[in-house]
Formats: C-alpha cells, sequence, structure tokens
C-alpha cells in the first residue's frame, strides 16, 4: 500500500512538511516562494493548479491573512476610520483573499482539510465562509511562545495538546519572550517570520492528523469529533 498523499499548501519553510515525511507519509510544500531548504519535494507554483494532483490531504498553513485578521478590520476604511469612507483597493483584496481560501476548501477532489487562518472579523468570516474552527496555542506543543491559530478541519480530529507549558505571568521577561511573534519589529522578513509553524505544533499535527489517513475506514470519523 502506497502512503497517503499530502500537500502543505502556502509553505515556504517546510516544517509541517519534514513532520509529515518524517512519518513516511508522501509529503510536499507547495508555494510561490522556493523552498528556505532547498528541498526537492517542494512544488514552486500557485497552489490552486494542483489540489487536483491525487491527494490524501491539503493543509494550507499561511493562506494570505492580514487583511482577513481582526486586527486588519479598520485598515478597510481609509486612514484607519470608518467615517472617512471605504478603502476600495483593501476591499479588493480581502475579496480577493477570502475567494482564495474558499477555493482552498472547495476546489479539487480531496477528503480532508485543514485551513489555518486567523481570529478573522465579521467581514472576513462571512466572505470565507468559514466553518467551524479550532483555535489553538504554540505552549499546547511544548513551544513557549503565544500565537493564537484557528484551523477550519474538514474530516481531521481537533488537535489535543501533547506537551502543554504553563505560561508565564504577564509583564515578566518571559512573558515578553513568548510574546517574541507579536513584538517583532517591522521589516521585510517580519511577515515570513511570524508566519512559520512551530514544530512542536507540526509533529501534532502530522501525527494526529496522520493518524485519521492511516484509518480511512472510518467514515463517521467527522461526526464523533463534531458530536
Amino acid at each position: 500500500m502506497s502512503a497517503p498523499r499530502v500537500l502543505i499548501g502556502c509553505e515556504r519553510s517546510g516544517v509541517l512538511r519534514r513532520a509529515f515525511l518524517a512519518l513516511g507519509f508522501d509529503a510536499w510544500s507547495c508555494d510561490l516562494e522556493p523552498a528556505d531548504d532547498g528541498s526537492n519535494r517542494h512544488i514552486r507554483d500557485d497552489l490552486l493548479a494542483h489540489l487536483d494532483d491525487g491527494w490524501d490531504m491539503l493543509a494550507v498553513m499561511h493562506p494570505p491573512c492580514t487583511i482577513l485578521c481582526n486586527s486588519g478590520g479598520r485598515w478597510l476604511y481609509i486612514g484607519g476610520k470608518k467615517v472617512n469612507g471605504r478603502d476600495e483597493p483593501r476591499w479588493a483584496e480581502l475579496d480577493a483573499a477570502a475567494a482564495f481560501y474558499r477555493a482552498c476548501r472547495e476546489k479539487g477532489n480531496i477528503r480532508r482539510r485543514a485551513l489555518e487562518n486567523p481570529v478573522m472579523h465579521r467581514h472576513a468570516i462571512e466572505r470565507t465562509q468559514r466553518g467551524r474552527t479550532q483555535f489553538v496555542q504554540p505552549w499546547w506543543f511544548g513551544d513557549p511562545f503565544f500565537k493564537s491559530t484557528g484551523f477550519e478541519l474538514i474530516e481531521l480530529p481537533d488537535l489535543q495538546p501533547t506537551n502543554k507549558l504553563t505560561p508565564p505571568k504577564a509583564g515578566t521577561d518571559e512573558h515578553k519572550a513568548w510574546s517574541r511573534v507579536h513584538r517583532m519589529p517591522p521589516g521585510a522578513e517580519r511577515a515570513r517570520l511570524r508566519s512559520e509553524t512551530f514544530p512542536g505544533l507540526a509533529d501534532a499535527c502530522a501525527d494526529q492528523w496522520g493518524a485519521a489517513l492511516l484509518n480511512p475506514a472510518q467514515p463517521d470519523l467527522f461526526d464523533r469529533i463534531a458530536a
């Protein structure tokens, strides 16, 4: 029996691809940018052009999210103020990002999917038509950082904590260190660095979602999870 085929979309770091490969899956990443690790298991192309290539699972880890996230909602208006009226180019960007998200969820014959997404503002939720979403933190999986990460899951189980840490008290130096993702200064690499998947979370995704792939004879899996 051949190994299940897994496509990791919008990933250039290779962190999740390597986690699935380590468990024996036929895993590939896909992004418009080249792979950071130079892997030959990276497809440099538009993700949407490869959703019919015979995958058993799709995990879209870093779809365009800045325009979708709650913190960006104010910038849909000129100068960040609703009274100034709509910033039409930003609304067009929102529509494009939402259309990409929906295509990742609905295009192609792929049974199991996980779509990473941020805490969205209401306009983004309306346009993506996002379904039930689980939010997790890196510190649930042994990575000492704060970063709320959502996964819309389709026939995949909710992630269970594997090495849950105790968050430090607010105001301490340790708490500031855990907040590194949110405290990164502006710069050309800021968006890429903030989007990288933490290794503990990647291992949990590969282990727990991979288990669902290895048990395809459970058609009631999603029903049990959603119950």
